[in-house]
Protein backbone atom coordinates (compact mmCIF):
# COMPACT_ATOMS: atom_id res chain seq x y z
CA UNK A 1 0.00 0.00 0.00
CA UNK A 2 1.72 3.54 -1.12
CA UNK A 3 1.45 6.41 1.01
CA UNK A 4 -0.37 8.00 -2.40
CA UNK A 5 -3.26 6.13 -1.92
CA UNK A 6 -3.71 6.61 1.62
CA UNK A 7 -3.61 10.61 0.26
CA UNK A 8 -6.32 10.02 -2.36
CA UNK A 9 -8.25 7.94 0.23
CA UNK A 10 -8.10 10.93 2.29
CA UNK A 11 -8.81 13.67 -0.17
CA UNK A 12 -12.31 11.48 -1.53
CA UNK A 13 -13.45 10.85 2.23
CA UNK A 14 -13.01 14.76 2.75
CA UNK A 15 -15.05 15.99 -0.07
CA UNK A 16 -17.26 13.32 -0.19
CA UNK A 17 -17.13 13.13 -4.45
CA UNK A 18 -14.77 11.30 -6.52
CA UNK A 19 -15.23 14.00 -9.27
CA UNK A 20 -14.29 17.02 -6.96
CA UNK A 21 -11.13 15.33 -4.91
CA UNK A 22 -9.80 14.21 -8.26
CA UNK A 23 -9.39 17.66 -9.20
CA UNK A 24 -7.91 18.79 -5.79
CA UNK A 25 -5.48 15.69 -6.85
CA UNK A 26 -4.54 16.40 -10.33
CA UNK A 27 -5.27 13.32 -11.60
CA UNK A 28 -7.93 11.97 -13.99
CA UNK A 29 -11.86 10.59 -11.93
CA UNK A 30 -11.62 7.19 -13.57
CA UNK A 31 -7.65 6.84 -12.00
CA UNK A 32 -8.93 7.84 -8.53
CA UNK A 33 -11.99 5.86 -8.55
CA UNK A 34 -10.20 2.57 -10.07
CA UNK A 35 -7.66 3.36 -6.91
CA UNK A 36 -10.24 3.42 -4.03
CA UNK A 37 -11.51 -0.01 -6.00
CA UNK A 38 -8.26 -1.36 -5.49
CA UNK A 39 -7.81 -0.03 -2.04
CA UNK A 40 -10.85 -1.98 -0.80
CA UNK A 41 -10.17 -4.66 -2.45
CA UNK A 42 -6.86 -4.83 -1.06
CA UNK A 43 -8.34 -4.52 2.73
CA UNK A 44 -11.53 -6.55 1.44
CA UNK A 45 -13.90 -4.13 3.45
CA UNK A 46 -15.92 -1.41 2.08
CA UNK A 47 -14.50 2.18 3.03
CA UNK A 48 -17.49 4.05 1.02
CA UNK A 49 -21.64 3.89 1.11
CA UNK A 50 -22.36 5.40 -2.11
CA UNK A 51 -24.87 7.50 -3.04
CA UNK A 52 -25.41 9.03 -6.82
CA UNK A 53 -23.40 12.64 -5.59
CA UNK A 54 -22.11 11.69 -2.48
CA UNK A 55 -20.29 9.28 -0.88
CA UNK A 56 -19.95 8.81 3.02
CA UNK A 57 -17.63 6.53 5.10
CA UNK A 58 -18.57 3.21 6.62
CA UNK A 59 -17.62 2.11 10.26
CA UNK A 60 -14.42 -0.34 8.80
CA UNK A 61 -14.03 3.46 6.26
CA UNK A 62 -13.38 6.07 9.60
CA UNK A 63 -11.24 3.41 11.20
CA UNK A 64 -9.25 3.30 8.08
CA UNK A 65 -9.26 6.99 7.62
CA UNK A 66 -8.02 7.18 11.54
CA UNK A 67 -5.25 4.95 10.91
CA UNK A 68 -4.15 6.65 7.41
CA UNK A 69 -3.42 9.71 8.71
CA UNK A 70 -2.16 8.61 12.09
CA UNK A 71 0.51 6.49 9.25
CA UNK A 72 1.17 9.29 7.35
CA UNK A 73 1.55 12.01 10.11
CA UNK A 74 3.93 9.59 11.78
CA UNK A 75 6.18 9.34 8.13
CA UNK A 76 6.14 13.20 8.63
CA UNK A 77 7.21 13.20 11.68
CA UNK A 78 10.48 10.63 11.02
CA UNK A 79 11.49 12.13 7.86
CA UNK A 80 11.64 15.52 9.95
CA UNK A 81 13.41 13.99 12.93
CA UNK A 82 15.68 12.16 10.50
CA UNK A 83 16.76 15.29 8.97
CA UNK A 84 17.71 17.03 12.17
CA UNK A 85 20.90 17.03 14.37
CA UNK A 86 20.42 14.90 17.16
CA UNK A 87 20.71 17.99 19.76
CA UNK A 88 17.55 19.64 17.77
CA UNK A 89 14.65 17.37 19.24
CA UNK A 90 11.95 17.52 17.01
CA UNK A 91 8.31 16.09 16.33
CA UNK A 92 4.52 16.23 18.09
CA UNK A 93 3.96 14.33 21.25
CA UNK A 94 0.04 13.27 21.59
CA UNK A 95 -0.62 13.66 25.52
CA UNK A 96 -3.78 12.79 27.06
CA UNK A 97 -4.81 14.48 30.47
CA UNK A 98 -7.24 14.28 33.04
CA UNK A 99 -8.82 16.91 34.29
CA UNK A 100 -7.35 16.93 38.31
CA UNK A 101 -4.97 19.01 40.27
CA UNK A 102 -1.71 16.74 38.76
CA UNK A 103 -3.33 18.99 35.27
CA UNK A 104 -1.13 21.84 36.85
CA UNK A 105 1.91 19.81 37.52
CA UNK A 106 1.94 18.11 33.91
CA UNK A 107 1.66 21.90 32.22
CA UNK A 108 4.44 23.04 33.92
CA UNK A 109 6.40 20.32 32.69
CA UNK A 110 4.96 20.74 28.94
CA UNK A 111 5.96 24.66 29.32
CA UNK A 112 9.91 23.50 30.68
CA UNK A 113 10.15 21.09 27.71
CA UNK A 114 9.05 23.21 24.97
CA UNK A 115 11.37 25.70 26.20
CA UNK A 116 14.31 23.49 26.49
CA UNK A 117 13.29 22.17 22.75
CA UNK A 118 11.25 24.61 21.02
CA UNK A 119 10.73 22.80 17.73
CA UNK A 120 8.67 20.27 19.53
CA UNK A 121 4.88 20.37 19.33
CA UNK A 122 2.14 19.19 21.75
CA UNK A 123 -1.38 17.42 20.71
CA UNK A 124 -3.28 17.60 23.81
CA UNK A 125 -6.36 15.47 24.76
CA UNK A 126 -8.51 16.38 28.07
CA UNK A 127 -11.02 13.49 28.31
CA UNK A 128 -11.69 11.10 31.62
CA UNK A 129 -9.81 7.84 31.97
CA UNK A 130 -11.61 5.39 30.40
CA UNK A 131 -11.71 7.87 27.19
CA UNK A 132 -7.83 8.43 27.36
CA UNK A 133 -7.17 4.59 27.68
CA UNK A 134 -9.26 3.88 24.95
CA UNK A 135 -7.44 6.56 22.51
CA UNK A 136 -3.97 5.24 23.64
CA UNK A 137 -5.52 1.95 22.66
CA UNK A 138 -6.23 2.89 19.46
CA UNK A 139 -2.72 4.51 18.91
CA UNK A 140 -4.25 8.31 19.28
CA UNK A 141 -2.21 9.02 21.80
CA UNK A 142 0.92 7.92 23.29
CA UNK A 143 1.19 8.87 26.50
CA UNK A 144 -1.48 10.19 29.10
CA UNK A 145 -2.24 11.88 32.37
CA UNK A 146 -4.36 9.15 34.14
CA UNK A 147 -5.95 8.52 37.85
CA UNK A 148 -5.45 5.72 39.66
CA UNK A 149 -6.21 2.72 39.29
CA UNK A 150 -4.34 1.48 36.46
CA UNK A 151 -4.00 -2.06 34.24
CA UNK A 152 -0.86 -2.80 35.15
CA UNK A 153 -0.91 -5.82 32.63
CA UNK A 154 -1.89 -3.26 29.64
CA UNK A 155 0.36 -0.07 30.54
CA UNK A 156 3.74 0.64 31.75
CA UNK A 157 3.06 3.89 33.89
CA UNK A 158 5.18 6.25 35.87
CA UNK A 159 3.94 7.29 39.19
CA UNK A 160 3.69 10.85 39.53
CA UNK A 161 4.32 13.13 43.04
CA UNK A 162 0.88 14.72 43.58
CA UNK A 163 -2.29 13.35 45.22
CA UNK A 164 -5.87 13.99 45.00
CA UNK A 165 -8.58 14.07 47.42
CA UNK A 166 -11.90 12.53 46.84
CA UNK A 167 -14.92 14.04 48.13
CA UNK A 168 -18.43 15.80 46.41
CA UNK A 169 -18.49 19.28 45.05
CA UNK A 170 -21.43 21.50 45.83
CA UNK A 171 -22.56 24.93 45.63
CA UNK A 172 -21.25 27.21 48.03
CA UNK A 173 -24.23 28.56 49.84
CA UNK A 174 -25.96 24.84 50.51
CA UNK A 175 -25.95 24.26 54.19
CA UNK A 176 -23.95 21.04 54.23
CA UNK A 177 -20.92 23.17 52.75
CA UNK A 178 -20.66 24.24 56.11
CA UNK A 179 -19.66 20.61 57.41
CA UNK A 180 -15.95 19.39 57.65
CA UNK A 181 -16.22 16.75 55.86
CA UNK A 182 -19.30 13.67 54.65
CA UNK A 183 -20.10 11.02 55.52
CA UNK A 184 -20.64 7.71 53.85
CA UNK A 185 -24.40 7.97 55.51
CA UNK A 186 -24.72 11.69 54.53
CA UNK A 187 -24.05 10.74 50.96
CA UNK A 188 -26.75 8.17 50.54
CA UNK A 189 -29.28 10.65 51.03
CA UNK A 190 -27.90 13.04 48.03
CA UNK A 191 -28.87 14.02 44.21
CA UNK A 192 -25.77 12.95 42.65
CA UNK A 193 -23.88 13.27 39.59
CA UNK A 194 -21.30 10.55 39.24
CA UNK A 195 -18.12 10.08 37.14
CA UNK A 196 -18.60 7.57 34.07
CA UNK A 197 -15.26 5.66 34.74
CA UNK A 198 -16.39 2.15 35.76
CA UNK A 199 -12.72 1.88 37.95
CA UNK A 200 -13.50 4.46 39.91
CA UNK A 201 -16.52 3.69 40.59
CA UNK A 202 -15.47 0.38 41.84
CA UNK A 203 -12.43 1.87 43.61
CA UNK A 204 -14.64 4.52 45.77
CA UNK A 205 -17.18 1.88 46.76
CA UNK A 206 -14.74 -0.72 47.71
CA UNK A 207 -12.88 1.71 49.99
CA UNK A 208 -15.91 3.94 51.41
CA UNK A 209 -17.84 0.42 51.90
CA UNK A 210 -20.58 2.59 49.51
CA UNK A 211 -23.65 0.17 48.06
CA UNK A 212 -24.26 2.17 45.05
CA UNK A 213 -28.09 0.38 45.23
CA UNK A 214 -28.41 2.96 47.81
CA UNK A 215 -27.36 5.97 45.98
CA UNK A 216 -29.40 8.85 44.31
CA UNK A 217 -27.67 8.56 41.33
CA UNK A 218 -29.76 11.04 38.31
CA UNK A 219 -26.71 12.01 35.91
CA UNK A 220 -23.62 9.90 35.24
CA UNK A 221 -20.77 12.34 33.16
CA UNK A 222 -17.56 12.08 31.81
CA UNK A 223 -15.99 15.27 32.47
CA UNK A 224 -16.75 18.17 34.59
CA UNK A 225 -17.69 21.24 33.01
CA UNK A 226 -21.44 20.54 32.30
CA UNK A 227 -21.92 18.55 35.60
CA UNK A 228 -20.65 21.66 37.32
CA UNK A 229 -23.52 23.99 35.68
CA UNK A 230 -25.89 21.29 37.08
CA UNK A 231 -24.36 21.95 40.70
CA UNK A 232 -24.52 25.54 39.88
CA UNK A 233 -27.99 26.27 39.44
CA UNK A 234 -29.57 22.73 40.02
CA UNK A 235 -30.36 21.01 42.99
CA UNK A 236 -27.10 18.00 42.39
CA UNK A 237 -23.99 17.14 44.10
CA UNK A 238 -20.95 16.06 42.00
CA UNK A 239 -19.01 13.26 43.37
CA UNK A 240 -15.23 14.00 42.35
CA UNK A 241 -11.99 14.86 43.26
CA UNK A 242 -11.13 18.40 44.73
CA UNK A 243 -8.55 18.72 41.66
CA UNK A 244 -11.88 19.89 39.56
CA UNK A 245 -13.16 22.38 41.98
CA UNK A 246 -9.45 23.90 42.19
CA UNK A 247 -8.98 24.42 38.53
CA UNK A 248 -12.60 25.90 37.67
CA UNK A 249 -12.05 28.26 40.56
CA UNK A 250 -15.54 29.46 40.42
CA UNK A 251 -17.02 31.05 43.85
CA UNK A 252 -20.17 29.72 43.31
CA UNK A 253 -18.71 25.71 44.27
CA UNK A 254 -16.97 24.50 46.96
CA UNK A 255 -15.34 20.76 48.12
CA UNK A 256 -16.14 18.58 51.05
CA UNK A 257 -13.96 15.59 51.02
CA UNK A 258 -15.59 12.45 52.27
CA UNK A 259 -14.71 10.73 55.68
CA UNK A 260 -12.71 8.81 55.63
CA UNK A 261 -10.29 10.61 53.55
CA UNK A 262 -10.15 8.96 50.44
CA UNK A 263 -6.74 10.33 48.59
CA UNK A 264 -5.91 8.91 44.79
CA UNK A 265 -2.59 9.30 43.37
CA UNK A 266 -1.63 9.74 39.27
CA UNK A 267 0.41 8.28 36.73
CA UNK A 268 1.62 8.92 33.31
CA UNK A 269 0.77 5.75 31.55
CA UNK A 270 1.59 4.34 27.72
CA UNK A 271 1.09 0.98 26.00
CA UNK A 272 3.03 -2.02 26.59
CA UNK A 273 4.89 -2.94 23.27
CA UNK A 274 3.64 0.46 22.17
CA UNK A 275 6.66 2.00 19.65
CA UNK A 276 7.13 5.19 20.93
CA UNK A 277 8.45 8.10 19.08
CA UNK A 278 12.00 9.44 20.10
CA UNK A 279 10.57 13.11 21.36
CA UNK A 280 8.04 11.15 23.10
CA UNK A 281 10.48 8.61 25.26
CA UNK A 282 13.05 12.04 25.90
CA UNK A 283 9.83 13.49 27.46
CA UNK A 284 9.18 10.43 29.28
CA UNK A 285 12.71 10.42 31.28
CA UNK A 286 12.22 14.47 31.44
CA UNK A 287 8.63 13.94 33.44
CA UNK A 288 10.42 11.03 35.24
CA UNK A 289 13.58 13.18 36.17
CA UNK A 290 11.10 16.32 37.42
CA UNK A 291 9.03 13.32 39.54
CA UNK A 292 11.90 12.55 41.37
CA UNK A 293 13.53 15.37 41.99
Amino acid sequence: METRVLNYFLMVAKLGNVTRAAENLHITQPTLSRQIADLEAELGVKLFDRTKRHLTLTKAGTIFQQRAMMILDLIDQTEVELSQEQDELTGTIHLGCVESNASSFMMKLVTQFQEKFPNVHFDIYTGNGDILKERLDQGLLEVALLIEPIETAKYNYLVLPTKDTWGVLMRSADPLAKKGALTREALYKLPLIIPHRNLVRDELTDILKIAPSKLNTLVESNLSSNALQLVKYGHYYLLGIKGVYELHNDPEITFLPFSPLKQTGHVLAWRKNALLSPVTQKFIQFVTDASNI
